[in-house]
C-alpha cells in the first residue's frame, strides 16, 4: 500500500519519480535555491539524470514514503519545491531506518511563506505515525538560518555541530532532531 499524505489549506503532496526530472532541473537553477547546497551552482541535466535521479530512486519507497514529495500549491496545482523523506545515513554503511531524514528544497517565489514549514508538518505527521519511527532529524549548513528556522518550528532540537565535507567543502553544519518513541 502506497503512503498518502493528505493535503493541507494551501499544499498538496505526490511522491516524484524519475519521469519528475524537469520539476528537479527547474528547481536548481537559480543560484539562490542552490546557494548552501552547492555554494549557488545550478545543477546541470546531466547531474539530474545520472545523479539526482538514480539516488532518489534508490531510496525511494512508496509504502514507507521515502522519496521526495513534490510540493504543489493546491489553488492552480503549481509546482514550488519538495521534501526529502529517507533513513538517516541512508548512503552509508550503517543508515538508521528508524530514525528519518527530512530536507526541503523551494522556489525562491515561495520563501517567507511558510510553506517549507507546512509541508515539512504536513508529511512529518503521517511519517511519525509508523510504529519504527523512532526519530525525525535535519542537516543544514549554520549560515542556512531559514533551514534552521523550520527545523526549530518542527519542534527539532540541536544535537550537534559537524564540518560538512560532501561537496568538498569545509562548512559547519548543524544536526537537528526530534525523538517520538
Amino acid at each position: 500500500m502506497k503512503m498518502n499524505i493528505a493535503v493541507t489549506t494551501r499544499l498538496s503532496f505526490k511522491l516524484m519519480d524519475e519521469n519528475d526530472w524537469p520539476k528537479l532541473f527547474e528547481l536548481d537553477q537559480d543560484p539562490a535555491v542552490m546557494q548552501y547546497l552547492t555554494q549557488g551552482k545550478p545543477t546541470t541535466l546531466e547531474e539530474i539524470k545520472t545523479i539526482s535521479i538514480p539516488r532518489m530512486l534508490a531510496y525511494r519507497n512508496a509504502q514507507q514514503g521515502w522519496g521526495l514529495w513534490q510540493v504543489n500549491l493546491r489553488e492552480g496545482n503549481i509546482f514550488i519545491g519538495w521534501v526529502l523523506v529517507r533513513p538517516m545515513g541512508f548512503f552509508s554503511d550503517t543508515p538508521d531506518f528508524s530514525d528519518i531524514e527530512v530536507g526541503w528544497r523551494f522556489k525562491q517565489v515561495s520563501w517567507g511563506k511558510g510553506y517549507a514549514i507546512e509541508a515539512a508538518q504536513a508529511i512529518c505527521s503521517t511519517i511519525e505515525k509508523q510504529p519504527q519511527i523512532k526519530a525525525i532529524s535535519a542537516t543544514a549548513l549554520t549560515a542556512n538560518v531559514g533551514s534552521i528556522s523550520v527545523m526549530k518550528k518542527l519542534g527539532m532540537r540541536l544535537k550537534h555541530y559537524y564540518i560538512h565535507t560532501d561537496d568538498g567543502s569545509n562548512l559547519t553544519a548543524a544536526l537537528y532532531s526530534k525523538s517520538y518513541r
